[in-house]
């Protein structure tokens, strides 16, 4: 059975598909405002590459956020739709989670605008900063306290560099600690607010 890992809560989309603990293929490119129009053709075009019949999907795994308001809808409605038409299971994940640099110690940020970010802080899989909103002067102090983590997402906003994400990977990495959700249509975007 494969998995579908999708993901529109951020600059990208990304749609990959995946066997058992193996990535098979990731469409990932920036798609800033169209992740709706263009999320569910990517999709297709991997089942038709891969000549993945629908019944041999058997979960999704989702990032829900914290990210766009829109966009993050975007992945999730797809995952509860594929959810209730294919009965097959949903795995929720952190959007922030989701960007960690594999075991290293990571600070994951999202520009949540309005001179904030998202951030999520991640070991291993130990969470040392649950997925809050810090206003970005906290955000550079917490950086400078902490000079060996990794800074992870896109971090021009805040004139820093920070390391790409492999999303797709930690997506899949992260199912195996995640509860499926089988009955999807009550789950809930992660919007934070301060």
């Amino acid at each position: 059975m494969y998995s579908v890992i999708l993901d529109s809560s951020n600059q990208d989309l990304l749609v990959a598909l995946a066997k058992e603990d193996a990535l098979i293929d990731v469409v990932c490119y920036p798609a800033w405002q169209r992740q709706s129009e263009l999320m569910v053709k990517e999709m297709e075009n991997l089942f038709i590459k891969h000549n993945v019949d629908k019944s041999d999907i058997g979960d999704v795994i989702v990032s829900i956020g914290p990210g766009s308001y829109t966009g993050v809808r975007i992945a999730l409605t797809i995952a509860k739709t594929m959810n209730l038409a294919l009965n097959i299971p949903i795995y929720p994940i952190s959007s922030l989670h989701a960007m960690k640099d594999d075991n290293l110690p990571s600070i994951c940020l999202i520009n949540a605008r309005s001179n904030r970010s998202y951030i999520g802080v991640y070991e291993n899989e130990n969470v040392i900063i649950s997925d809050t909103i810090f206003n970005n002067d906290d955000v550079k102090a917490y950086i400078l306290s902490h000079p060996n983590y990794h800074l992870m997402g896109d971090l021009k906003y805040l004139n820093l560099n920070g390391k790409k994400p492999d999303v797709a990977k930690q997506l899949l990495k992260l199912k195996k600690i995640t509860k499926p959700l089988h009955d999807g249509l009550g789950l809930k975007p992660i919007y934070l607010k301060n």
